[in-house]
């Protein structure tokens, strides 16, 4: 298994990538607030929810008065930024994904938990309903060592293809098809909106399709479908070979499901102790950023338009996060 330092190490030649500031001036300000005239930077992942939440944020500390930037960066390597103080705030760190690399950076003392947002992460396989009759016995993941044929395309043939996130997501996905001897060969989307892609033209076409689905999103509320059972996961699964089905390899159980948290740099709260507090106080649930996250990429339409509509339509919501 990598370490986080390791991890971080071979992403951080391209974790940073751009630039983009919030314009506009705000609509409301305390007398205290900015308490600093610097600019906090969130940072951008490479998932439109993620970007959703980030400007949701964004929107209310600008409002509050503060100079707000949005930074492209990776998944892991943001650590990194956040521990320097060259980023200050990420907004979903996903337990499923990234819980090892946040309480060891907590650990260190390089970032701060702020708690978490509302959401309930599952990442795992998943696959349209209309599969199971070509695959007897799903979601059960033991009925996918007799049916890797049906997923199977030119490109893994005899075996089947599992449609996973981009490679930066992590997930174990090769390390637990080796574990749990399936018949399949992982192939990586590029991106989140290609994944995503793929798996509305095959729901579209009903061919079949195995892939990587995670929530919130759209996809589970849009498509009738399924999450594969794998046997649960536990902290043993991971770390203890001997632990579950396998007795001689780790990583033969389902992905982790929890928490959604932010994080943020240190320094946050001392430079600016109201925007940090806003920040601890954000909460949002998983049914609407996946609506939110539908408008945008199944709708077309604008992110900063998605954004600009749901502050406007729930200042009950968002300045409860403001504090007094």
């Amino acid at each position: 298994m990598k370490t986080t330092k390791s991890i971080i190490r071979d992403h951080c030649l391209w974790a940073f990538v751009g630039l983009a500031t919030v314009a506009g001036a705000p609509m409301a300000a305390s007398a205290d607030v900015p308490e600093s005239d610097r600019t906090i930077r969130l940072t951008l992942n490479d998932w439109t929810g993620q970007n959703l939440t980030t400007n949701l944020m964004g929107r209310v500390l600008a409002e509050m008065g503060y100079s707000v930037e949005y930074v492209q960066a990776d998944y892991i390597a943001q650590f990194t930024g956040l521990a320097s103080g060259d980023l200050h705030v990420a907004m979903e760190i996903w337990e499923t994904t990234a819980r090892d690399q946040l309480e060891e950076a907590v650990a260190a003392g390089d970032v701060v938990d702020l708690g978490e947002t509302g959401m309930h992460a599952i990442e795992e396989w998943w696959y349209p309903s209309y599969v199971e009759e070509l695959c007897p016995g799903l979601p059960d993941w033991e009925a996918l060592r007799d049916c890797g044929d049906v997923f199977a395309t030119p490109q893994t043939q005899p075996d089947g293809r599992y449609l996973g996130g981009a490679v930066t997501w992590g997930g174990y996905d090769e390390e637990r098809i080796e574990a749990l001897d399936l018949p399949f060969e992982v192939i990586h989307a590029g991106t989140d909106a290609a994944l995503f892609a793929e798996i509305q033209a095959a729901y579209q076409r009903q061919t079949p399709i195995i892939a990587w689905v995670y929530t919130p999103h759209w996809a589970p509320i849009q498509f009738d479908g399924e999450w594969i059972e794998f046997p649960e996961y536990t902290e043993e699964c991971y770390e203890d070979p001997s632990w579950g089905v396998n007795p001689d390899m780790a990583y033969d159980c389902g992905k982790p499901r929890g928490w959604i948290k932010k994080a943020a740099w240190p320094g946050l709260q001392e430079e600016w102790p109201a925007a940090y507090e806003a920040i601890s106080n954000f909460t949002i649930d998983n049914e609407t950023i996946g609506t939110m996250i539908g408008y945008v990429d199944l709708d077309g339409r604008p992110l900063d338009m998605v954004v600009d509509e749901w502050i406007a339509e729930n200042e009950d919501v968002w300045s409860t996060w403001i504090p007094n």
